[in-house]
């Protein structure tokens, strides 16, 4: 059995022509879609979305200190100005479709001198508002926030669909720990009273910026515990809650999904954590991938993941957890030759 590989996102590389390059050669064709890395000031993942927030006349600094774990990174959160309402806050665009274009000129400038492999796609990675607002505002503001991000998303979407053949591109959404960690907690919040709301509501506001996306480019989801300083937000119990995610966007998404990809933690190579697994019910023509590639451990530890991950699934694609940016970039070589290894296991 072979894997096809997939990227989530960042790539602790200099460039987009340094990640396109160096993943091609090391990967080949088993790398169906490559990111730009979402390299330099893009990554801290969302903390790079601070200004949307910093430069609305309608936001200030507020005195909270915010972080997804006690270990993790922290910030100061915005809230209201005094005398300002929400209505002032308003996002003309966001800097996805400028990246995206620049990143793709180097992609099909490479692509046309044969450095990565042909019909390979161009990725592009949101963050929606449930994972860049909540980092950035105060937990007040996001009912309000929360939709005027997400439809400035929206527009992202159309933008870079307007600038990049169709055939050529792939769009990821993410749903990090702002979801599953709220879902295992039961620390629901403004989602919802219980788990079943808040697993409604995420399920909804995924799927409308999804249904946007036109149906010749690929739609690609990314499920994540988090991954700031190496740590989750929250330890998975299981995959139940991914499985169950997976489940409603294939009732609701009324275009095809590409990819789902799912995370492993490097210490679960045991039954339980793969089991739910069983209960997935997506499309034939929607692709899971397991995110059990890990460089510690090396490919020891991902063929013993892979042996317990096949006795649940038949066929898959295998990533790491989350993004590869925010790690010594001197892993990434024996990282890129892991996944080029464990993609060839049978």
């Amino acid at each position: 059995m072979t894997h096809n590989v997939y990227f989530v996102g960042s790539v602790a590389l200099p460039d987009a022509a340094s990640v396109f390059e160096t993943s091609s050669a090391v990967i080949g064709p088993a790398l169906k879609r490559i990111p730009d890395g979402e390299t330099g000031a893009r990554m801290s993942w969302i903390g790079w979305l601070e200004p949307v927030f910093a430069n609305s006349p309608a936001l200030e600094l507020s005195d909270e200190v915010w972080a997804v774990h006690a270990a993790a990174s922290k910030h100061r959160r915005y809230r209201l100005k005094k005398g300002a309402s929400l209505a002032d806050f308003k996002i003309d665009t966001l800097p996805y479709a400028d990246y995206a274009r620049e990143s793709y000129a180097v992609f099909k400038r490479l692509r046309d001198a044969g450095k990565i492999a042909p019909g390979t796609k161009f990725q592009v990675d949101f963050a929606p508002a449930h994972s860049a607002a909540r980092s950035h505002v105060v937990a007040e503001l996001l009912p309000a926030i929360e939709p005027i991000y997400n439809e400035a998303i929206g527009r992202e979407i159309d933008r870079i669909a307007a600038m990049i053949p169709h055939r050529d591109l792939a769009l990821q959404f993410d749903l990090a720990s702002a979801v599953f960690e709220v879902l295992q907690t039961g620390k629901f919040g403004h989602h919802g009273s219980n788990k079943e709301e808040a697993a409604s509501g995420f399920a909804e506001k995924i799927a409308t910026l999804a249904n946007r996306v036109p149906r010749d480019i690929d739609l690609l989801f990314h499920f994540c515990y988090g991954d700031n300083n190496h740590r989750h937000s929250v330890e998975p119990i299981d995959m139940a809650d991914m499985v169950d995610m997976a489940n409603r966007l294939a009732k609701i998404v009324t275009r095809p999904i590409q990819l789902i990809h799912m995370p492993v933690p490097r210490d679960r190579s045991d039954d339980a954590y793969f089991a739910p697994l069983k209960n997935l019910a997506v499309a034939p023509e929607t692709e899971i991938c397991l995110g059990l590639v890990h460089h510690t451990g090396g490919i020891a530890g991902v063929k013993k993941r892979l042996a317990t991950a096949r006795k649940y699934l038949k066929s898959f694609a295998i990533g790491t957890e989350c993004g590869m940016g925010r790690r010594d970039p001197a892993t990434i070589p024996e990282l890129l030759k892991i996944h080029r290894e464990a993609s060839l296991c049978d």
